[in-house]
């Protein structure tokens, strides 16, 4: 193309789009839009439609003459001065600082041991500590409660054979360390596999580099390996936030074994089904489950502040 060519073309600008073409960008954008079309169909209709229609429940109260009245922000008022929903929610807070660094701390011992090629037969033990995730959590409680049980349970036995006085695991002392063994069971497994699959997606040059210069297994993997994880620590910390404050099936199945020391408003998840399907107050138990969700989302949102603060230091 000559420079004469090239300045008329210029000059003329960019030539119109032809009717093929132009159908052919119509063609790809319906293409595109089909294949999200299945993912937001079932979002708006399980997820969006549900919660919207939960916040519009939440601004009613059902009263015997009149059924449902509007009271606007009435149910919120009530739950932000609600003593026993704020009981709940510190003592999840209390079981979150237990159970969260406990188990995030053994889930990053397990990875790294794995990933160092030290530990013998890693698949079968990357699987016997991933199984407990596997199994229900209803399961999970229901054989841990037999274990803790001061009757008939393995510890109580031991304990009676040895003339000691049984753990009153189920006591109000130690129930919520109980609880929070139960969830370190199930969801330390879970927890490896996501800092095991970041750590397998460092390059080994890296650590063949670091091998070279005289570092050891320790060094690398201080130095090296933990940094690396930063990201996947902080996506299980950010799921462990949610879990801890969403936590309902431990407490709910050992209300039966304890039922003196678990209560209605035990953990904030259990007092808002109590609320709604023991008291009858769905429309309260609304406005309950979206408080919990801005305590949620403040606590998540809190870190991710102070994660990404940190690093730009």
């Amino acid at each position: 193309m000559t420079a004469t060519t090239q300045t008329r073309n210029r000059q003329e600008g960019p030539r119109p789009s032809t009717p093929t073409a132009r159908k052919l960008r119509r063609g790809r954008a319906l293409a595109g839009y089909m294949f999200v079309a299945p993912f937001m169909i079932v979002f708006l209709l399980m997820f969006l439609v549900p919660l919207l229609y939960a916040a519009y429940f939440s601004l009613f109260r059902e009263q015997l003459v009149g059924g449902n009245v509007f009271v606007g922000l009435e149910n919120y008022t009530r739950a932000f001065g609600d003593e026993q929903l704020w009981t709940g929610i510190a003592r999840v807070c209390l079981f979150f600082l237990i159970q969260v660094p406990i188990m995030l701390v053994a889930a990053l011992a397990f990875a790294l041991a794995l990933d160092t090629g030290l530990v013998r037969l890693k698949r079968t033990t990357r699987l016997g500590i991933f199984v407990p995730y596997a199994v229900p959590g209803v399961i999970a409680t229901l054989m841990w409660g037999f274990l803790y049980g001061p009757d008939f349970g393995p510890f109580a036995q031991l304990a009676e054979k040895i003339g000691m006085s049984a753990p009153d695991f189920l006591g109000p002392d130690l129930m919520l360390g109980s609880l929070a063994n139960i969830v370190f069971w199930e969801f330390t497994g879970y927890n490896m596999v996501i800092l095991f699959a970041a750590l397998r997606s460092v390059p080994t040059e890296i650590y063949e580099a670091a091998a070279v210069d005289g570092a050891g297994q320790w060094r690398i993997a201080w130095s090296i390996k933990i940094p690396a994880l930063k990201g996947a620590l902080a996506v299980c910390m950010i799921f462990s936030i949610i879990g801890a404050f969403q936590l309902f099936n431990e407490p709910q199945l050992m209300q039966s074994l304890a039922p003196t020391v678990i209560d209605a408003a035990y953990t904030p998840n259990l007092y808002a089904y109590n609320l709604a399907f023991v008291g009858q107050e769905y429309n309260y138990a609304a406005a309950v489950s979206f408080v919990l969700g801005l305590v949620i989302l403040v606590g998540s949102y809190a870190f991710m502040f102070a994660t990404n603060r940190r690093s730009r230091r």
